[in-house]
């Protein structure tokens, strides 16, 4: 099940990167903003859960600065 919902964060942050390369998305969207923050969260989640201290940190930073994207625009999420 871990394995499922980590493909799942993950399919969140690429769609995302893929709609802002083909110029879908904007990189300050909400959409794009809240996708990579919930993507990387529940990654987060399941790196702190399965110690991996550098998937942790990268996935921490990921979600802190889409947080900070959100924030900066004055989105809700």
């Amino acid at each position: 099940m871990d394995q499922l919902i980590q493909v799942l964060g993950s399919l969140l942050i690429l769609a995302a990167f893929v709609a802002a390369q083909r110029g879908r998305l904007s990189p300050d969207s909400r959409t794009y903003l809240v996708l990579n923050l919930v993507g990387s969260v529940v990654l987060a989640v399941l790196a702190a859960m399965e110690t991996q201290p550098g998937f942790l940190l990268l996935e921490s930073v990921w979600a802190a600065v889409s947080a900070h994207g959100l924030v900066r625009t004055g989105a809700r999420v």
